[in-house]
């Protein structure tokens, strides 16, 4: 039997389909790798490399004026000796054990409160928003503490219900309630978040409660929990690393100096001084990457214990 000369012309000059698939994956990669290039060159040079630089002067006594020298494990060893470290750690722990919560209730309180249609929606959503936008700049900080500072208008409304604290600023016992305030102020962001957990919520689900004589009460803990679990645990995780990096406002309420008696002491603060005062760059490194570490255990932590609280569609549990 002869092969008809058409067929023949076709199978000597088509490649086979998966060859062709591949040289099209190929090139698709390609191309990819070439947009992502400056990125990647970006990460790894602004990044990744001082990430490592950053861990090799850890264990060394670096100043800025002399070449690093090698001591090992004595920078991280000194730490736990150094009593305003620890303070800085106890200031920094306070505010991230009150202020997260805090924060993340009064989010989640004002996000069902417009939940529900109501007129004027659009414009108290951008209203309870916008501290987020603007509250972590600099002349917010400067503006708390002209408002908290000796007879400030917080001051002066106090004093008229015979409340005389003499103002928060130099307070050492009402500065973090001060920070706390704060950081409470500013919840628009994971307002917005559980504002849309809370739209992907079935409305049917409420009807049949109420059918079945649930309250309020009830309806939150039995319906609105559980379905905004993955939301609330977004919410906490990102406002806890974020609480343990609080250092704008910390410095310049206290005019760089983490007072009075140490109570605005937060760890970051404490590290850019001793870097950037003292010059003990190793030492300030040391502790950057001991911060690194405990945020990633307390990261881990919180997966781990997520599975016996979060609640996802679909999950048989």
């Amino acid at each position: 039997m002869t092969q008809s000369p058409t067929l023949s012309r076709r199978s000597t000059t088509s490649a086979p389909a998966p060859l062709r698939k591949s040289k099209r994956s190929g090139a698709d990669a390609r191309a990819g790798y070439t947009f992502l290039l400056p990125w990647l060159l970006g990460f790894i040079a602004l990044t990744v490399g001082p990430m490592i630089s950053s861990l090799y002067l850890s264990f060394t006594n670096y100043n800025l004026f002399e070449a690093p020298k090698w001591i090992g494990f004595d920078n991280y060893t000194t730490l736990f000796q150094d009593e305003r470290f620890l303070q800085s750690v106890g200031v920094t722990v306070n505010y991230v054990i009150f202020g997260t919560p805090l924060k993340l209730a009064a989010a989640l309180a004002v996000a069902m409160l417009l939940n529900s249609k109501r007129r004027g929606q659009g414009f108290y959503r951008s209203a309870f928003y916008a501290p987020s936008l603007i509250g972590a700049s600099v002349s917010i900080a400067i503006v708390w503490k002209a408002m908290f500072g000796d007879n400030g208008p917080v001051d002066q409304g106090l004093s008229i219900f015979g409340i005389n604290l003499g103002g928060w600023v130099g307070n050492p016992a009402m500065t973090m309630p001060m920070f706390i305030l704060l950081t409470v102020w500013q919840f628009g962001a994971p307002m917005v978040i559980f504002l849309a957990g809370l739209k992907q919520i079935p409305n049917e689900l409420y009807e049949a409660a109420s059918m079945d004589g649930a309250g309020p009460v009830r309806k939150f803990f039995n319906i609105t929990w559980p379905m905004l679990s993955p939301v609330i645990f977004f919410n906490l995780l990102m406002e806890t690393i974020h609480a343990f990096q609080i250092f704008a406002s910390a410095y310049i309420i206290s005019n760089g100096e983490g007072g009075p008696a140490g109570s605005t002491l937060f760890y970051t603060l404490y590290l850019y001084l001793r870097g950037f005062s003292d010059f003990r760059m190793g030492y300030a490194s040391a502790m950057a990457w001991l911060l690194v570490i405990v945020v990633g255990i307390i990261t881990l932590i919180f997966f781990r214990t997520s599975k016996s609280w979060v609640h996802y569609s679909g999950d048989s549990r």
